[in-house]
């Protein structure tokens, strides 16, 4: 135990002994059940994280598979409109019920709950992390095979929530080409291991552009730096995804399911082999 311990371990990330008899799992909601949780997660914003979770969670389920999304980026939450989604949740005696995309993926956010999809979300910390726990306790999300919860970036107050109220499988960090994305990823991959998380790997995004005229694959944001960031982890690369406009316009007209899945299909089926 730390030497200054407060014993409030909801706000501690130390990795002492007696975290895991005193912060049991948040209970799942009475009517669902879900056999794998799997985290998707970025050590910084603006790396595509959601629209990584939107194109795993669907190529997953044209595999044949119960597929829910829990959107853990309270204060920027993009999965509903990712899947064309727009309409509020309704509820009944059994808890919130989630919307359901065209693919048959389970949907909760914050945007399905407040009256317009702009209201901002002004709360600190523990009411955001306390709607985390509400999304994993209070839906009723059926019986689901994979559900991927959509992180926040960074390794705040939601992340520590998700880790130590909610029973994850492993996670994915999704990351770009920069030049400080090594520190960055380390970053979300020691805290990972302070609570005891499986990596299952990493996914790069905007790794390259390929010109559709000279065929040329030309590295926009640098030399991709994945390889040694994943070797210097003991990780494997699941996946290095180029800039495709294409995949951009179809997640921001909510038709995220239409694209054809490429590498993240691959992803999904080695997912569902570690995680059977």
């Amino acid at each position: 135990m730390a030497e200054e311990c407060t014993h409030d371990c909801s706000s501690c990330s130390a990795n002492c002994s007696s975290r895991e008899n005193t912060i049991p799992k948040e209970k799942l909601n009475a009517h669902s059940s879900c056999k794998h949780v799997i985290a998707i997660m970025s050590g910084k914003g603006g790396v595509g994280k959601s629209m990584v979770t939107a194109c795993l969670a669907s190529a997953t389920a044209k595999l044949g598979y119960r597929i829910a999304v829990l959107d853990a980026d309270i204060t920027g939450p993009s999965i509903p409109k990712s899947f064309g989604i727009h309409e509020r949740a309704m509820g009944d005696e059994s808890g919130i019920l989630p919307a359901v995309s065209a693919g048959g993926v389970e949907v909760m956010s914050l945007n399905l709950l407040t009256e317009n999809e702009t209201d901002p979300v002004v709360w600190r910390g523990p009411v955001i992390a306390g709607v985390v726990k509400q999304f994993w306790t209070d839906v009723n999300w059926g019986d689901v095979d994979y559900m991927f919860v959509d992180m926040p970036p960074g390794t705040g107050d939601v992340p520590l929530t998700v880790f130590q109220s909610l029973p994850i499988d492993g996670i994915i960090v999704v990351t770009s080409p920069q030049d400080l994305v090594s520190m960055i990823v380390t970053k979300a991959v020691n805290m990972a291991q302070l609570m005891n998380v499986p990596v299952l790997g990493l996914i790069e995004n905007f790794s390259y552009y390929q010109c559709p005229d000279c065929g040329g694959r030309h590295e926009i944001f640098g030399k991709s730096h994945v390889a040694e960031v994943a070797a210097a982890c003991h990780l494997p690369v699941l996946a290095q995804l180029p800039i495709d406009p294409a995949v951009a316009a179809a997640v921001d007209a909510g038709q995220v399911e239409t694209l054809a899945d490429g590498d993240l299909a691959n992803t999904a089926m080695l997912i569902t082999t570690l995680l059977k």
